[in-house]
């Protein structure tokens, strides 16, 4: 199938060249390329099965592909594990958030990077800083809560993904993927989600926005990329592509048929 090219870009932060993944007889994805810039956000479409989730897990450090290559910020790498993502400042936010809802918006913001200090021969968390800092931090970003000392338990859905986004940007996180972060929303809190994401991208990250609903999506995206059973099928600016181009061919394909 023919793909649809975008106009070319430089100096990508992430590249991923002739991507290949099968499992078994299955094959999740064949000779897929993908830039990402800095400073833009994608919008990654397609059906179930398209390979959405493969793509972002061999991004992330959660599969190896078979075949291909990836560069971060020119540089081959491979990623033995997620671990290795985000040393280099690869964060995924998931639907359930990875939020731990009996601690507080403080120790979620700072989970496995806590600060401490030295009281009396043991090192204590220093949970005052941690408050301190949270609620700078996302206050510096537009992010307001009520107090940082308060469980996540409380938050709503468009809270947890606040302080998703917020932890990745203080941290130094300099792609962020998130993964159908407008699920079951509301449209006041989509819309303070989509508001976050354009800071996110004021603040020059990247940003792989995943989603099924285009209308989300489509006003904060510079550019989308679409797969279709394993294969990258489109990857258009935002200038080259209405939300109804974009849902023919997610729904259709390239060609304009139905696919069964």
């Amino acid at each position: 199938m023919e793909e649809v090219s975008c106009r070319a870009r430089q100096d990508p932060l992430m590249e991923a060249i002739g991507l290949c993944k099968r499992f078994g007889r299955v094959v999740a994805l064949e000779d897929v390329d993908v830039t990402i810039q800095s400073g833009e956000v994608v919008g990654l479409l397609g059906d179930n099965g398209a390979g959405k989730s493969t793509l972002i897990k061999i991004l992330t450090g959660v599969y190896r592909p078979d075949g291909g290559e990836l560069k971060f910020e020119g540089k081959p790498v491979d990623f033995a594990s997620p671990k290795d993502a985000r040393r280099l400042g690869i964060e995924t936010v998931y639907q359930d958030l990875a939020l731990i809802e009996n601690m507080s918006i403080a120790r979620n913001f700072f989970l496995g990077a806590e600060p401490s200090r030295r009281i009396g021969g043991f090192n204590l968390l220093d949970m005052a800083a941690m408050r301190r800092v949270t609620e700078e931090a996302l206050r510096d970003i537009g992010i307001a809560v009520r107090c940082a000392t308060d469980d996540v338990c409380v938050l709503s859905g468009g809270e947890r993904q606040a302080i998703a986004i917020g932890r990745t940007m203080y941290f130094g996180g300099k792609l962020l993927i998130l993964d159908e972060p407008t699920s079951a929303l509301s449209v006041h809190e989509t819309n303070k989600v989509l508001g976050y994401i354009t800071e996110a991208r004021k603040r020059g990250l990247a940003v792989i926005f995943i989603t099924h609903n285009l209308y989300h999506v489509y006003p904060v995206a510079d550019r989308f990329i679409v797969l279709e059973h394993g294969r990258k099928v489109a990857d258009l600016a935002k200038d080259e592509a209405t939300v109804d181009d974009l849902i023919r061919i997610v729904a259709y394909g390239i060609e304009g048929t139905r696919r069964d």
